[in-house]
Order: structure tokens, then C-alpha cells, then sequence
């Protein structure tokens, strides 16, 4: 069990660093979206896909997706950072079109992205 902990937790860390790199380097849009953000999100949820994907064609084992799935997206990507992206837009701005813009960008490009990785995962594997 500690393994699965210890997994978890250095992919976790990882994660984190991964996420606060892109706070970092990618720049905030000159409308105040949080670009920043949305582009973690984005990139986690096709990473989590193909890993997802790669566990179900048996090409990763589940100690990579620990490590890889659960520890390194769960910690790049969260759902506070996201909320807290929406919460920003529309405190700074006050322009709740541009926060609902945000919010439905990231659950339709997360999405896609997730099937994306998924779809890639499973040809890999033909």
C-alpha cells in the first residue's frame, strides 16, 4: 500500500511544479483569461487521457497510472486551480460573459483533449 502512496505523492509533487511553471511562463491574455491555467488544465486532461487509454490497451501498468495518472495530472491539473481561474475572471473584469466563456472553453477543450489522448492511445495499440 505505502508503494501506492509513495507514487502518488511523488507524481503529485512533480504535478505541482509542472503547474506552477506554466503560472510562470505562459502569459495572461490581454483580456485577463487565464490562459495560464486553461493551458495546464488542457494539456492534463490529454495527458490523463492517453495514460487512461494506454492502461486499457494493457501498454502501461497501473503503477504508471498512480504515478503518472492519479499523481502527476492530479497535481497539475485541479479543480481549484480551475474555479479559481473562473473566480478570477470575473472579480477582476467583472465581465461574467468572458468567466462563462472560460468555464465552458475548459470543459469542451478538456474534453476533446481527454478523447483526443484516449483515441491515440487505443491506435497506438492497432
Amino acid at each position: 500500500m505505502w508503494s501506492k502512496v509513495i507514487l502518488v505523492f511523488i507524481g503529485g509533487a512533480f504535478g505541482a511544479i509542472i503547474r506552477e511553471f506554466f503560472m510562470l511562463v505562459v502569459p495572461m491574455a490581454g483580456d485577463g483569461f487565464p490562459l495560464d491555467i486553461f493551458c495546464a488544465n488542457i494539456l492534463a486532461a490529454f495527458l490523463l487521457g492517453l495514460t487512461f487509454g494506454s492502461q486499457r490497451m494493457k501498454r502501461v501498468s497501473d503503477e504508471f497510472v498512480l504515478l503518472v495518472g492519479t499523481g502527476v495530472m492530479g497535481g497539475m491539473s485541479t479543480f481549484s486551480s480551475f474555479i479559481y481561474g473562473a473566480y478570477s475572471e470575473l472579480r477582476t473584469t467583472g465581465d461574467i460573459g468572458l468567466g462563462v466563456f472560460y468555464i465552458v472553453m475548459s470543459l469542451v477543450a478538456g474534453y476533446f483533449a481527454t478523447l483526443t489522448g484516449v483515441c491515440l492511445a487505443r491506435k497506438r495499440n492497432a
